[in-house]
């Protein structure tokens, strides 16, 4: 029995991965996801500048030192950029020679940008934020290029009013002429500073056509709401340093402890690895319903074909029905583990060509926990599965009859799909848990909480149902299957097939 099984098993498998589009599909999922994770980075570099005019109508004239504050940490970023790389510096010596001297003087201390920030000396940020701004386009957009801490040097670009031609009309006819710009496409936006922000903030304005991107408008807002802060800190008599405690933010450092009580610091591998579960149960969920569709759709076209009758007479219902399953299973074993050689090996080749870029947060994805629990997960699944579709399959005489079946299936199956980050924000919460013993859920489910993680005898209890589910539905497919896969004409109806289940 053992080896005709295995010969049907082996006829099965074969005949899949022969077969072009079974590789075609193999690559398509990775290369999908690929895609879908690189466009943002190509798309993000193929945005446009964003240039903006400012109208400032203050008495204090604050377009300046809104523009400081804006770029205080590009300014830092380039200070630390010119110190490591002195000759990029030579694109800032036609208009900016005076500060060389006080820049190779100043030493960038070892942390992030923020600190770097507020070592850098006024003066100096000044003067360079001046050179900044009379830097050519392509300039600044060659420095910004594959280095951090520049990241608004190619987002947004100030254009002067003197440089668009209206710094010497009225202001009606500058902020009009500004307007009509926009609108042809000239300008972005434009920015209008009210006359004394320390009162009102009604005549703030940002004009713009685009409804959709804020980044300008919130950039240059953040900026200028500490300008404006300060100012009014300053007309109350406040002194900067009680300013400074009373903005202070109240910011918990994020900590994890251990079976001991010690606190250890959060990293962003640890932050991903307690999402990752959710990557892992999509593509379970696409193998799973992949694998076991493969066997519905094998199913009915060889009972339509009448294939089946031939290969019934040389094997019994039981050891086909076997066959397939273990055959078609191998298949989608195969379909998994070149996904997982895939991610593996887009993860080596990520972490040996992109310079710069913090890939911890996609280590999850080779984890051996989590792929050893994909694997198991997606074997008892598929069986599960497997065995009600080919017992669906073998009562429907067409394709058509499958898919209007296979629809209480898909409901089925959509249930972990919906629940997926309720269950990864609670993991061990009272709905996670009821959901892990339910078996056709219990595979997806005990995937997605594996981030908690849930406990041992969990585990334990869970596979043990989930055991008993598959020999309870291998024997319950295999009533259906000895009698469904040889019936003709109109499908049997339910009381039908519950009779079936009943006999012996």
């Amino acid at each position: 029995m053992a080896s005709k099984i295995f010969l049907v098993a082996q006829r099965e498998y074969l005949e899949n991965i022969r077969t072009k589009t079974f590789w075609i599909g193999i690559l398509a999922l990775p290369i999908l996801i690929a895609i879908s994770i690189g466009a943002g980075f190509v798309l993000n570099k193929l945005k446009e500048t964003k240039t903006y005019a400012v109208v400032d109508l203050s008495v204090a004239k604050l377009a300046p030192r809104i523009e400081k504050q804006a770029r205080s940490t590009d300014m830092a970023g380039l200070a630390r950029l010119l110190a490591a790389k002195p000759d990029l510096a030579k694109a800032f010596e036609p208009i900016a020679k005076d500060f060389g001297s006080d820049l190779a003087k100043w030493k960038p201390t070892e942390g992030d940008g923020k600190q770097a920030d507020h070592e850098l000396p006024e003066e100096l940020k000044d003067r360079m934020l001046e050179a900044w701004l009379q830097m050519p386009a392509d300039d600044l957009a060659r420095m910004a290029e594959g280095n951090q801490g520049l990241d608004t040097a190619k987002k947004f670009r100030l254009r002067s009013l003197q440089d668009l031609g209206v710094a010497e009309l009225p202001v009606e006819e500058q902020q009009k002429r500004l307007g009509q710009m926009v609108k042809q496409g000239q300008l972005f936006a434009y920015f209008v500073i009210g006359a004394d922000p320390t009162k009102s903030l009604e005549d703030f304005r940002y004009v713009s056509n685009n409804f959709t991107e804020e980044s300008l408008r919130k950039w240059y807002g953040d900026a200028a709401t500490k300008i404006v802060q300060n100012l009014r800190i300053a007309a109350a008599g406040i002194k900067p340093e009680v300013a400074r405690t009373l903005k202070e933010e109240v910011r918990f450092a994020q900590k994890q402890s251990d079976e001991t009580g010690t606190t250890k610091d959060v990293t962003v591998a640890d932050k991903a690895g307690g999402f990752a579960p959710m990557a892992f149960v999509y593509l379970l969920w696409i193998a799973v319903f992949t694998a076991a569709q493969m066997l519905l759709t094998n199913t009915v076209e060889e009972k339509s074909n009448r294939i089946i009758e031939v290969l019934l007479s040389s094997v019994s219902p039981g050891e086909l029905m076997a066959g397939k399953i273990w055959g078609i299973g191998a298949t989608g074993m195969t379909l998994t583990l070149s996904w997982v050689l895939c991610a593996a090996g887009g993860y080596l080749i990520a972490e040996s060509t992109i310079q710069g870029m913090d890939l911890s947060m996609f280590a999850s994805a080779i984890d051996p926990l989590y792929l050893a629990s994909f694997i198991i997960y997606f074997f008892f699944g598929y069986l599960l599965y497997a065995a009600i579709l080919v017992g669906l399959g073998s009562v429907c005489n067409s394709l058509k009859e499958a898919q209007n079946l296979l629809q209480p299936v898909f409901i089925v199956l959509i249930v972990p799909l919906v629940s997926m980050m309720f269950i990864v924000q609670e993991p061990n919460g009272l709905f996670a848990k009821v959901l892990s013993y339910v078996p056709l859920f219990t595979p997806f489910v005990m995937m997605n909480r594996a981030g908690g993680p849930p406990e041992l005898y969990e585990y334990a209890i869970t596979g043990v149902i989930l055991l008993a589910s598959v020999w309870f539905a291998f024997k319950a497919a295999g009533k259906v299957f000895r009698v469904g896969v040889l019936m003709t004409g109109n499908p049997p109806k339910l009381k039908e097939i519950l009779g079936w289940l009943r006999q012996s």
